[in-house]
């Protein structure tokens, strides 16, 4: 054996020890899911708090939402550091890493938050109870090493995340029939799939109709599921999946890839019909875009851009094709095509009985 060979060896034992699993599942599906949960119990849940206390005109409940929406740098950091099983010590240091990074991306700081809270947590890890005075090293270097790259990197990477998703928006209103397809299609599947198509939209900032386009995508996922299902699932999977996920049909997916052409096909329908005939928009967080009927999220982020465009001299109000255009991208649409189509692909075949059976 060279000595390549052994500090190769000596490398992999380390990591082994320290549970530095450098893989994609780790770190773009276990880390954004989390991302997404964090994101959840800050910026979103504050939004709809916030939302509450502007419609009753109490104070008091939109500040309770102000608070809960100014830490969700921090509550994003620590919740990926969550999903990295980082130590104790690690995990609570993220603090101060989620709130820098987060901060200094700008409109793409969760991209920022991403990528620098998963690396400090990594070497917070990596020197964790190494010395005896590990209270002290351990917080230090992940502090240290989080908030160094932050200042070095985070506007960086912002300004990467915050192009990428303005071309997508700039795309979208060029073509909004071909792009409303692609970006329904796309966001609709993310959210579906074990990663988080929230972490993803709010990354990219989607907002406008590229937002719409992907608030399309997700409900018909999320309603589609709930209803093609409800002869299996009734109630319960009809609400788990429509305010809920609709990953939760993941496992059924694999064993039965062709149950999922029916919400794939609404979302490609939904799409451009949000563009080009609603022109539906999401103004509000772009968080929201990606979060489709979970907890009426995406609906209330459509409803909060409404607001902030009246306030703005935008919009002149709401009008009733705004609500028409919303009730029907959400939930008539995606659950009559869907619908429709899941009774096609029983007669064919493709899906059988208990395809869709949820273990509720």
């Amino acid at each position: 054996m060279t000595e390549t060979e052994r500090d190769l060896k000596k490398m992999k034992k380390f990591l082994e020890r320290k549970n530095i699993v450098i893989s994609f599942k780790r770190y773009f599906i276990d880390a954004m899911g989390a991302m997404a949960q964090g994101l959840f119990a800050s910026l979103l849940i504050g939004t709809i708090i916030n939302t509450i206390g502007t419609q009753t005109g109490i104070e008091a409940i939109s500040q309770i939402g102000g608070f809960a929406t100014s830490v969700s740098g921090s509550a994003m950091a620590i919740a990926i550091g969550y999903a990295l099983q980082a130590p104790q010590l690690v995990l609570f240091s993220l603090l101060a890493v989620g709130a820098a990074s987060n901060q200094l991306g700008g409109a793409g700081g969760p991209l920022a938050v991403l990528v620098i809270a998963i690396i400090s947590a990594e070497c917070g890890k990596a020197v964790s109870k190494e010395t005896k005075i590990d209270i002290i090293v351990t917080p230090l270097v992940t502090i240290v090493v989080g908030v160094v790259l932050s200042m070095l990197i985070a506007p960086y990477i912002g300004s990467a995340a915050s192009a990428v998703g303005k071309a997508v928006m700039w795309a979208t209103e060029q073509k909004p029939f071909i792009m409303g397809i692609i970006v329904s299609v796309i966001v609709g599947i993310a959210l579906t799939l074990p990663i988080s198509s929230a972490a993803i939209c709010m990354v990219l900032g989607l907002t406008g109709l590229a937002g719409g386009a992907a608030l399309a995508g997700c409900c018909a996922q999320m309603v589609g599921f709930a209803v093609m299902s409800y002869r299996e699932n009734k109630m319960g999977g009809l609400l788990a999946q429509g305010i809920g996920t609709s990953m939760l049909q993941m496992g059924n997916i694999v064993k039965n890839p062709k149950i999922w052409a029916a919400p794939i096909i609404t979302s490609a329908i939904t799409g451009p019909i949000a563009t080009c005939l609603f022109k539906l928009q999401m103004n509000g967080a772009a968080v929201s875009s990606g979060m489709g009927t979970c907890g009426l999220v995406g609906q209330i982020g459509v409803y909060n851009g409404w607001i902030n465009d009246i306030a703005n001299g935008v919009k002149a109000a709401i009008t009733p094709m705004d609500w028409i255009g919303l009730i029907m991208i959400s939930f008539i649409l995606p659950a009559v095509i869907t619908w429709l189509l899941g009774l096609f692909f029983r007669k064919i075949n493709w899906i059988k009985e208990n395809d869709l059976k949820l273990d509720l």
